[in-house]
């Protein structure tokens, strides 16, 4: 071979810079400025309406009742009838050592009083003595015409006080009495419920990056998303007749500040990642957006798919929720992808002070908690499984210990006067009711259905309504107690005696009987449906049939066993002494659709490793070493603020903020840290299956259209 001629080395040109990158220079300065720009923008449009909020919620008796049931359709027809809806309250005049002359003759002053203050529909105020001569109680319906339920209640409250006999306790109970105080009790927790919710997630951001100036940028953020999602929450109210109650409205404030605070965790945790690779901030962000943003969007879209499956519910409690919630979530997620990636481009590395992420840093691995537990759960995964399906197998019994439906006495966890004016009664005029159930007919028929009513079984006495409208009103006492089966006894029956009439039952017990009746035909409908969306999704997320299946039937489990924890907790524990018949609904939706965001966070970056060419197990270690510490985060802070909503003195939201936390803190620590990677170890690479994931002999990419993903130099 002819050897080359040596020659001196010619010097090296200098290499030319490379071509500018799309995002650099002035573009890469301005953008962050101008999505700060357009959100102050927003911030100044919905200041002016979100306030206005809290003026336009529904909070009426049907704006919490199934749509089609007879209740709900005899409460419209009493709001079209002269005077329009009724507020039906139970004056309860009580003495422990025996009612007086005196207290007998105030009893009958206040209740004429009352009649000529007050516009009555139905039949006249009348008092009704107690056996034992302690108690006097005067049912009184007051017309719609009178104003505001609330307003009225306060007006009579306030008459009552004045002029009675010492000693003499008066109170004002009864439907129209328990609303008035439930809606007292929603209207003065918004703005604590506000602050307790900011500061429970403020704390757990302090302890979480131990930065005194890092936790400020995701809290202020999501303050932002929630008073955007108000803002937009009272357009749709005005635009397009959303209903917002006070109940939706405070589970909105939750979700967002919870489900808005996972997804800047996990943000935040990808962004300091990057910057120990890449130098400049911009870069660090626009990857950490493209690694994590399939897995926060297709989360968010769990959420929101799973809540406007309530929309095929029946109880409109339930329906107006789904919307109301579905706009928060929404809200969150467009502040938590835009201004908060802005807001942290611009501080750039020093937000991170005192533990600043340096370039070309070697991040702390092989020595954490979480690839400790991977590893365990890939030397031991039928062992892990095993203990773990156990575990909440075991905690799931508990729903067999779960208290019965809720009555309308026990629906708080303090006592309001309605709720003192209740057990009065209740011990006063034992096995008897306290309350009229209505009936109304057309009134051509309301002879022969008066008739039929007083021939049925369980009637004590009738007296005749209103009439209007073509309808005529029936007041029907019953002879069993509220809320009690032998009185729902009597109200099917009355339906069934009516029905040739064309009679409609309604009145508080019968809605409390259609409410629990409804909500089991919407488990039965909105469940599947939001199974069936959440698969979907995770299906297009993970490009797999198996690991959606696995995820989904996770989620089910834990919800399962947080229903059974609140069956060892409610009663022995707390002293409640019923369950909203909605709960089981409300709380499968959230933890279905909130729960399984962790599963995405992990199974999305599972899968990465997976695509870059990692071995199933490794893939397993390298996951929940990178994921568990900001699931656990995220899941703390979800579970925490889920769990203000037990300092409200309603069993319904005490019972709701319990399954809710305790789910989630279930799904952190046992099923998406034990069960979940002990299901993927045992199956390996057919947990991707039918598509797989990972690479071929030759390093390329398995999946069609997927591209390898960059490993970063560490």
């Amino acid at each position: 071979m002819r050897a080359e001629p040596t020659s001196a080395p010619s010097p090296t040109p200098p290499t030319p810079p490379a071509p500018p990158r799309a995002g650099t220079g002035r573009t890469r300065r301005a953008l962050p400025w101008a999505v700060i720009a357009l959100w102050v923008v927003v911030l100044a449009v919905s200041g002016v309406f979100a306030g206005k909020l809290s003026g336009v919620k529904h909070d009426e008796a049907v704006d919490y009742l199934p749509a089609s049931a007879q209740s709900t359709q005899v409460a419209r027809i009493q709001q079209a009838m002269p005077g329009g809806g009724s507020t039906d309250l139970v004056l309860v005049f009580h003495r422990a050592g025996g009612l007086t002359a005196a207290d007998r003759a105030a009893v009958q002053q206040q209740t004429d009083a009352l009649r000529a203050a007050f516009p009555v529909v139905g039949a006249a105020p009348h008092t009704v003595d107690a056996t034992d001569g302690r108690t006097a109680m005067v049912p009184v319906a007051i017309a719609q015409s009178a104003g505001k339920p609330d307003d009225v209640v306060k007006k009579v409250r306030t008459q009552l006080a004045d002029g009675r006999p010492d000693g003499l306790t008066v109170l004002v109970g009864g439907p129209g009495g328990a609303q008035a105080d439930a809606r007292e009790v929603f209207g003065s927790v918004d703005g604590p419920l506000l602050m307790a919710t900011a500061g429970v997630v403020a704390l757990l951001l302090i302890l979480t990056y131990r930065s005194p100036f890092l936790w400020l940028v995701p809290l202020g953020v999501v303050g932002v998303a929630a008073g955007t999602s108000m803002a937009v929450a009272y357009g749709l109210v005005e635009g397009f007749g959303l209903t917002v109650s006070s109940m939706s409205s405070s589970v909105m404030t939750v979700l967002i500040f919870g489900a808005g605070t996972d997804y800047a965790l996990l943000l935040i945790s990808r962004y300091r990642d990057e910057l120990r690779h890449t130098a400049d901030p911009y870069q660090a962000m626009a990857t950490a957006l493209r690694r994590v943003g399939p897995a926060v969007l297709t989360s968010a879209a769990t959420v929101v798919a799973g809540l406007l499956c309530l929309l095929a519910a029946d109880l409109n409690s339930s329906s107006g929720l789904g919307p109301a919630g579905a706009v928060g979530i929404v809200c969150a997620l467009a502040a938590m992808t835009t201004l908060l990636p802005a807001v942290l481009v611009l501080l750039g590395r020093r937000v991170f002070w005192p533990l600043i992420p340096a370039y070309g840093g070697e991040p702390r691995t092989g020595r954490g908690l979480y690839r400790r537990i991977g590893e365990l759960v890939t030397r031991r995964p039928v062992v892990v499984l095993v203990a773990s399906m156990a575990a909440v197998g075991a905690l799931a019994l508990g729903i067999g210990n779960l208290p019965g439906t809720l009555r309308q006495g026990d629906t708080f966890t303090s006592t309001p006067d309605s709720v003192a004016a209740g057990r009065i009664l209740q011990n006063a005029f034992p096995g008897h009711s306290t309350q009229a159930v209505t009936v109304v007919v057309p009134t051509a028929k309301a002879a022969a259905a008066e008739t039929a009513v007083r021939g049925t079984a369980g009637v004590a006495s009738t007296a005749p309504g209103r009439t209007g409208g073509g309808w005529s009103e029936i007041s029907v006492y019953p002879t069993a107690a509220p809320d009690s089966p032998a009185e729902h006894d009597t109200i099917r029956r009355l339906r069934a005696a009516t029905a040739p009439e064309h009679g409609l039952v309604g009145g508080t017990s019968a809605q409390r009987l259609d409410t629990a009746t409804t909500s089991s035909r919407d488990r039965n409908i909105v469940v599947p449906l939001v199974i069936g969306a959440v698969f979907l999704l995770l299906a297009a997320l993970l490009r797999s049939l198996v690991a959606p299946l696995l995820l989904t039937a996770a989620t089910v489990a834990v919800w399962g066993a947080a229903l059974g924890i609140g069956g060892l907790l409610f009663g022995p524990v707390l002293g409640l002494k019923g369950m909203d018949p909605g709960l089981p609904l409300l709380t499968f939706v959230f933890l279905v659709a909130l729960g399984v965001d962790y599963g995405i966070f992990l199974m999305h970056r599972m899968r990465e490793e997976a695509v870059r060419g990692a071995e199933p197990r490794k893939a397993i270690v390298t996951s929940l070493d990178a994921t568990g510490g900001v699931i656990a985060s995220a899941g703390i802070v979800l579970a925490a603020t889920f769990s203000v909503l037990t300092s409200m003195p309603l069993v319904m939201m005490v019972e709701m903020g319990t399954v809710i936390a305790l789910g989630v803190l279930l799904d952190t620590f046992v099923v998406r840290t034990f069960l979940v990677p002990g299901a993927a170890a045992l199956l390996g690479r057919r947990v991707w299956a039918p598509f797989g994931a990972g690479r071929r002999g030759d390093g390329s990419a398995r999946e069609v259209g997927v591209e390898p993903v960059r490993v970063a130099s560490r």
